[in-house]
């Protein structure tokens, strides 16, 4: 099927570039036939949806549904608020827990807040909270599972009315779908292609050339788009832009497709647990020789230099080294996949091992590759997924490399999206010499624009709190020659809080002195006669905003500022000596001391990583990686937690492929300094 489907051009992947296993999908134990996942742009996902409702009708067509389950925040404030504790102080204790630290529990944490734990209500709390985690809260849409059938669907499978508008949902999930053998086609959404397609449309616009991804698949070993990835220049890059992948890249250096496909999989937590990474990487450097027990094994580990890393692979071992039948090894994936649920995967252990040692390989070796199948656990990743991935991975490397504006203009017109906010990624525009105007009333479309090949305007959906319709009124209303003054805006009929917000992101500035002028003037709706006669002036005028003002303001209304970083204004007002920027920790020594200071834009602590913490900080010059221990950030808990504007003082390490990051041992909050800047941190664990 997947030959199939890229013969009919619904996927850029061809199948013959990485042997897909035919096992994965057909065996004679597998009775129902292979699903098909299908993405599309995430802007046209629900048209998708709609057409098929249409094509087959509703009576025929319905989502799966999903058990969605209490996690530990639900679970606590639901548990809480039936035993009558008060929600906002649950929200203020959940605040407080650092949910990062891998062995200091959630219960210990209350205690430290001076929680009484032997108090009735609270063992209760705790009691029942630990019990309900894992239990279903309610039924929803799955993401995008779709059943059609032959005759009303009804008659099957009991179906009910969505609270979306037209939209049907089976009452049952993927699982009990599968087990009546009813074939779900997943209709999914990924904001790349959405992004994708946005700049090939501003490409074809400026320079009348027609691109596609298949096109770009066909250039896919220019060394020049390859050179910027192995230099971790993907900040926008679908799949491989995440902190964990950049440090990767000048490690692995990839310099081909295929290598794309094995650098998106091998930063997952199934790699990273099988303990798979750094033999990988030795191999392929040649630091450690590649070497294989058979050439059966070699056969399927050989374009992974001995390696496991994709969940096929462990298929086919089970299938060539421990006598599996296709059906089998099936049976293992679905293990594998689930295993952690419900312990499966360890019944497998006997027949694995007994099978390989029965056919000469050592038990050391058997026992190794089934703890290294543990270590996939419910993370193992389909080599075909990575191929699908990778495909995307480049397109977006080689539009960011030869048409880097219209890659910018189009990521940011399909946000919210990827791994970045439209701040950073502004940021990393600036470092590539393409710069952000602001928004406009008189030059301002609604999307963002290309105004040539270093400048782009941003458009008015950047700011917060403008309707659809209050957008479609400006730009349709705005005379050739553009509004002339405040009363022409006042008279098209937007609201008070609409006004209000094109005041506060400046997008008036042409027709007023500032944004506080400006609001003063819009709100002034009613004309009043004076109380005095004789004024000459009865308008008063407001001070003009601070430059702290401003960039509140700004990110208030924007949530970003061109006109000034916070980083930069802290330093004007409050100087911080012996300071390393960003663009300077190039010039410090390995192992040397160092001070930081940044916005916090991001904090991920992945469950592999032993218990840290890996932090983006920002500072006008660039970002800065560093890594929090679960020592440092217990004892620094407030700072670490709730921090937008962040002191670290530490040590600079350096690694022989030249990433940095800086290891933290104190953590000064500045947040205070800008007490009402919204600044929101993109927190991952």
């Amino acid at each position: 099927n997947s030959i199939v489907c890229y013969c009919l051009e619904i996927t850029a992947v061809d199948p013959r570039q990485i042997n897909v296993l035919f096992e994965r999908f057909i065996s004679k134990e597998r009775n129902e036939p292979p699903d098909i996942d299908v993405d599309f742009e995430h802007e046209r996902r629900e048209e998708v949806i709609q057409y098929i409702y249409a094509k087959y009708g509703r009576e025929r067509t319905a989502l799966a549904a999903s058990v969605s389950t209490f996690r530990f925040k639900s679970a606590f404030r639901e548990v809480g608020k039936a035993l009558g504790l008060p929600e906002s102080l649950l929200g203020y204790w959940l605040k407080q827990f650092n949910l990062r630290d891998r062995t200091l529990g959630w219960q210990s944490q209350l205690q430290e807040l001076g929680i009484d734990q032997d108090g009735l209500t609270v063992k209760q709390l705790i009691n029942i909270t630990e019990d309900i985690i894992g239990f279903p809260r309610h039924l929803s849409q799955h993401v995008g599972g779709f059943v059609i059938s032959a005759g009303p669907l009804y008659e099957l499978v009991p179906v009910e009315n969505a609270a979306m508008a037209e939209r049907s949902v089976i009452q049952w999930d993927k699982d009990d779908l599968e087990s009546l053998g009813l074939l779900k086609v997943d209709v999914l959404a990924l904001g790349m292609l959405t992004a994708i397609r946005k700049a090939f449309s501003l490409i074809k616009a400026r320079y009348q050339q027609d691109l596609s991804i298949p096109f770009i698949s066909a250039h896919g070993s220019d060394q020049q788009v390859f050179n910027a990835i192995c230099k971790a220049d993907t900040v926008g890059v679908f799949q491989i832009e995440s902190r964990a992948q950049m440090t990767m890249l000048p490690r692995l250096k990839p310099v081909s497709y295929y290598d794309l496909v094995v650098q998106i999989a091998i930063v997952r937590p199934g790699p990273i647990q099988g303990d798979m990474v750094h033999p990988y990487l030795l191999r392929r450097h040649g630091k450690e020789p590649v070497s294989y027990p058979s050439d059966e094994v070699k056969s399927v580990l050989s374009r992974t230099m001995g390696v496991p890393i994709f969940q096929e692979q462990v298929i086919q071992l089970a299938m060539v080294a421990a006598g599996f039948t296709g059906g089998e090894a099936d049976q293992l994936r679905r293990a594998m996949a689930s295993w952690k649920k419900n312990g499966k995967l360890r019944q497998f252990r006997s027949k694995l091992i007994d099978g390989m040692t029965q056919r000469g390989y050592k038990p050391q070796f058997a026992e190794q590759l089934f703890e290294q199948i543990c270590g996939f656990g419910e993370y193992g990743f389909p080599e075909s997924h990575s191929a699908s991935f990778a495909v995307l991975a480049y397109a977006s490397a080689w539009l960011k490399y030869y048409y880097p504006v219209e890659f910018y203009v189009g990521l940011l017109n399909s946000w919210p999206m990827g791994f970045y906010s439209p701040a950073q990624l502004i940021q990393d525009a600036a470092r590539h010499q393409i710069y952000a105007l602001p928004v406009d009333i008189n030059k301002s479309s609604i999307d963002h624009t290309v105004v040539d090949n270093q400048r782009f305007r941003l458009g008015l959906r950047q700011v917060n709190g403008l309707s659809d319709k209050a957008m479609n009124t400006l730009i349709s209303h705005r005379p050739e020659k553009g509004f002339t003054s405040l009363t022409e805006i006042k008279s098209l009929g937007l609201s008070r809080s609409e006004l209000s917000a094109l005041a506060s992101a400046n997008v008036l500035k042409t027709l007023a002195k500032d944004r506080f002028n400006t609001r003063w003037q819009l709100m002034d709706s009613q004309m009043t006669l004076p109380l005095l006669k004789d004024q000459s002036d009865s308008t008063p005028h407001m001070l003009a905003p601070t430059a702290v003002e401003d960039l509140i303001e700004d990110y208030a209304s924007l949530n970003l500022s061109l006109s000034q970083h916070p980083v930069r204004l802290l330093l004007e007002q409050h100087p911080l000596p012996h300071l390393t920027l960003a663009s300077e920790v190039l010039n410090k020594a390995h192992k040397s001391p160092i001070r930081v200071v940044g916005c916090v834009v991001g904090r991920q602590a992945p469950g592999t990583a032993g218990g840290v913490t890996f932090m983006t900080l920002e500072d006008h010059t660039g970002n800065l990686n560093v890594v929090v221990w679960q020592s440092t950030a217990r004892l620094q808990k407030k700072a670490f937690i709730s921090s937008k504007i962040l002191e670290v003082r530490g040590i600079l390490e350096r690694s022989e492929e030249g990433v940095t990051h800086i290891i933290a041992g104190k953590l000064i909050d500045h947040s205070d300094k800008f007490e009402q800047l919204l600044m929101h941190s993109r927190d991952f664990h």
